[in-house]
């Protein structure tokens, strides 16, 4: 069972790896529908919303197992009520609140002696400089430029506004263990005057150094075991004049695993195994090599929009809403993604598809 905000990405790998992915999340897309054995569209991923979904597929398949995507930071206690009715393939609740648990998270990195950029949990005295960011977030949405004269009702957190290239680095963790799977570069949208950090997109290609490398991986050889992480997980951070800072853990698989012809999900269903077992191995994979790059770009409405019946998608596309489907400014419409010999190619052949399908949606 695959339950996600989207569940496109993991069905598509699950299909891939010649498994049957019973999928439950928010918007049974045209291609989830098509990967999936079955499907089931929820309203949210409260528990009240996905249990008889879960009971669906219990009872019609005798379903065991259950992966998850993104979309649960929001729904933490959700993940509890997902393990205790099936095997969890993926990192436990505990872990992953603990990436939620922000104080705790950045108390971990300075025992650690890993970089971040400053952090407070009460409200600078002055605004310059600091981000407002909500502590049960993702993909960038809800972080702004923090002012003086903000009214701060929900649980959020400041963090000093650190200048830099947004990257990521894929990998796969045991519990204890880990390995690389790959650099990424990331670079964000501006979707509006109040929501400038959104993520826009991802590139498995960046221009670290070898040093600055292997640099964080020593950070994640310290940070598996301190925060038990299984399976895929990707960490994000900021780097700027030959120096890197942490931003946070993404405690699943993230859009980046699309990136690398790998069977990443079979081999993220074997580090949970592996962590279950007694006497494990170390974690034995090779990073990831290809000839070539690759890149995964979310592609945003600039206007409200529905979507036409019989409408083409191209083959890059990806995420495909169904016809009628009443798509909001800045909501995302879809995705695209494209394959170069180098970043600056990969970047630009995503910018003109995107402009492609935004001008064929618009015409209808």
């Amino acid at each position: 069972m695959i339950v996600a905000g989207s569940g496109r990405m993991l069905a598509q790998a699950a299909k891939n790896a010649s498994l049957k992915p019973l999928v439950i999340d928010l918007f049974a897309d045209i291609d989830t529908q098509g990967y999936a054995e079955d499907f089931r569209q929820v309203a949210s991923l409260a528990e009240q919303d996905l249990a008889p979904a879960v009971d669906y597929f219990v009872e019609r398949y005798a379903v065991t197992h259950v992966i998850y995507g993104s979309g649960f930071e929001c729904y933490p206690e959700s993940l509890r009520y997902l393990d205790s009715r099936l095997i969890m393939l993926g990192n436990d609740p505990d872990a992953f609140a603990r990436q939620l648990d922000k104080p705790a998270f950045f108390s971990t990195l300075g025992e650690l002696n890993i970089p971040y950029p400053e952090v407070v949990f009460s409200a600078p005295d002055c605004g310059d400089g600091w981000l407002l960011k909500p502590m049960q977030g993702q993909g960038g949405i809800g972080i702004k430029r923090y002012r003086a004269d903000y009214d701060v009702k929900a649980p959020v957190y400041w963090q000093k506004l650190q200048a830099g290239a947004p990257h990521s680095v894929l990998f796969l963790a045991d519990g204890q263990q880990m390995q690389v799977v790959g650099f990424n570069r990331q670079w964000p949208v501006r979707l509006s005057g109040t929501q400038e950090f959104v993520f826009s997109g991802v590139a498995n290609s960046c221009d670290l150094s070898d040093a600055h490398k292997a640099e964080i991986a020593d950070w994640l050889k310290q940070m598996v075991p301190a925060f038990a992480l299984k399976g895929l997980n990707s960490l994000d951070f900021i780097h700027a004049d030959d120096l890197s800072y942490v931003l946070e853990i993404n405690p699943r698989p993230s859009a980046s695993m699309q990136l690398y012809d790998q069977d990443l999900l079979g081999r993220h269903i074997q580090s949970c195994e592996r962590a279950q077992s007694v006497g494990r191995n170390s974690v034995a994979y090779c990073a990831a090599w290809q000839d070539y790059h690759s890149g995964y770009q979310v592609v945003y409405a600039a206007q409200d929009l529905i979507i036409p019946d019989r409408f083409q998608w191209p083959d890059w596309c990806m995420d495909l809403p169904k016809p009628g489907n009443m798509c909001r400014a800045g909501q995302p419409l879809c995705s695209i993604i494209a394959h170069q010999k180098n970043l600056q190619s990969v970047v630009e052949q995503l910018r003109i598809k995107q402009q492609l399908i935004i001008s064929q949606l618009e015409r209808f």
